[in-house]
């Protein structure tokens, strides 16, 4: 089983189907898509003498070579290892040395960053800028037939930081990658050989996921030609792409909807947008349902279980007439085809309906377990369940609602931040003695980031000091947007930080 097996059949079947657009600009044809992957594997095998299993990493914003890089690596029997455009350099570093990636491929923005970041990860040896001549190098080529790989390999490499804030490599296998594959075509939508999905968001992430399921169906992938998101170019897109589908945070959505000149755009050729990464208010859903229609799927899912764990098809958001219409469209869903979800109390015994506790998932979309670290694999899969740290309940229709994402967890703009990171980075200065980060809500990126800091006594630091200090370490959305200056944090008896507590007062002030 190699994933990559999906192209070579579509090239087969589909060959003249647009495989890879630049906003309405068709760049190849699937027969032209598969034998650039063909030569592009040859050419990572041969000129950099890779083996089977070894890791590749891709730091790039949205370009059009992104997919062909991608099926490339798969087709070689190599690990794709994505990677968050919008991280520090130095955080990027350290996925590329704890993957041990031999190949990086860069955007032309990124290349120049990364060649000087240091230290240099010790296995890596080539940096390829995208596009370039080394990189057109490599597709002259000669193709090579798809290597054969096993269910369980490891084909995606995910990096999602965790409670520690250390970043964790979750394997995703060429069974995981299938089957997340299967539960989109069951469940979210059915893609039509004429169809398109626009990668708005990082393909490095949710909206690359789904490139899979529309290469497995014939379907082109498009990149918008400003490579991110911005709804006037999304509007123009719909007036000349046909079938559209999209996925998009919570913050996107809420973006298209207020665009002045949405309700004139050509909706009629958007078929999809999919949504998740993070809370959506049902006002919000509300209004986006009567400005776009009925054309909302929402997904909860984890970098352990990518995008696979419950849904929310486009039929249960046109259900205005059932009498827990309200409360369905709040909820996440219900488990994905193929997938098993149970709430769990502390000792992962299963609870009643409407019982508030751990959410637990199960099925071939589950991670295989993180990168190098077995002890935190056995306790996040103990019992074959994926413990995913986060709150919620099912209802007697099994409907899953999330009562919080995590204990700790910040979500700003659909991109998870945890606090510990950022903790860490602030205790590195010399005046702070202690400092909790928390997450505030957000009217439009659903949260940001509020810095609790405690500074040494005799010492004093201005915010200014400390943004600098994380601009300089960490990505600039994790930094906080705010920062109170406070003698002491509240504890518990044990001297743990009351962070429902700083929430609390946060509340407060707000109110007053």
């Amino acid at each position: 089983m190699n994933i990559a097996q999906m192209l070579v059949n579509t090239a087969r079947h589909f060959p003249t189907h647009p495989a890879v657009s630049i906003g309405e600009k068709t760049l190849f044809d699937y027969r032209t898509l598969g034998a650039r992957v063909a030569r592009l594997a040859g050419g990572l095998l041969t000129r950099f003498r890779l083996e089977p299993g070894d890791r590749v990493a891709l730091v790039m914003r949205n370009i059009a070579e992104y997919p062909e890089i991608l099926y490339a690596v798969w087709h070689a029997g190599l690990v794709a290892v994505p990677v968050n455009a919008k991280l520090h350099p130095r955080e990027i570093a350290f996925i590329l040395e704890n993957s041990g990636s031999r190949v990086c491929f860069a955007s032309a923005d990124l290349a120049s960053g990364l060649a000087g970041v240091a230290p240099q990860p010790e296995a890596m040896r080539h940096l390829v800028e995208v596009p370039s001549r080394d990189y057109a190098r490599l597709l002259e080529n000669e193709p090579i037939a798809m290597a054969s790989r096993l269910p369980e390999d490891v084909a995606w490499l995910f990096y999602t930081s965790g409670t520690t804030g250390r970043p964790k490599g979750v394997m995703l296998t060429h069974r995981n990658l299938t089957a997340e594959t299967l539960c989109y075509l069951a469940d979210v939508d059915a893609i039509g050989e004429q169809d398109c999905i626009i990668h708005a968001a990082p393909m490095s992430h949710g909206s690359g996921l789904y490139i899979m399921p529309h290469v497995a169906k014939g379907a082109c992938n498009s990149v918008p030609e400003s490579g991110g998101y911005d709804p006037a170019e999304i509007c123009d897109l719909l007036g000349r792409c046909r079938g559209v589908t999209m996925f998009q945070a919570p913050t996107m959505v809420r973006r298209l909807i207020d665009y002045p000149r949405v309700r004139e755009a050509a909706l009629q050729n958007l078929k999809t947008i999919v949504y998740g990464g993070g809370p959506m208010y049902v006002a919000d859903l509300k209004k986006a349902l009567d400005v776009l229609g009925g054309k909302l799927v929402q997904i909860y899912g984890q970098g352990e279980s990518p995008m696979t764990i419950t849904c929310l098809s486009r039929a249960r958001h046109r259900e205005r007439e059932h009498p827990r219409y309200e409360h369905r469209l709040g909820s996440a869903g219900t488990p994905f085809t193929g997938m098993a979800v149970r709430i769990a109390d502390e000792s992962d015994r299963t609870l009643p309906a409407g019982e508030v506790g751990e959410v637990l998932a199960r099925g071939d979309a589950v991670m295989k377990g993180y990168w190098n670290n077995p002890e935190v694999t056995a306790e996040t899969l103990r019992g074959g369940w994926l413990h995913t740290g986060d709150v919620g309940t099912l209802d007697e229709d099994g409907f899953l609602t999330l009562k919080d994402r995590s204990k700790d967890l910040i979500i700003s703009g659909g991109s998870n931040i945890y606090p510990r990171e950022v903790e860490e980075v602030l205790l590195t200065h010399a005046a702070v003695s202690e400092v909790a980060v928390v997450g505030r809500p957000h009217a439009d990126w659903g949260e940001e980031v509020v810095a609790f800091v405690v500074c040494r006594t005799g010492a004093a630091v201005d915010a200014a000091t400390l943004d600098r200090l994380c601009l300089d370490n960490i990505a600039r959305f994790k930094r906080p947007k705010s920062y109170c200056f406070v003698e002491a944090l509240p504890k518990n008896n044990y001297g743990k930080v009351l962070k429902t507590e700083l929430r609390r007062i946060l509340t407060e002030r707000e109110s007053a």
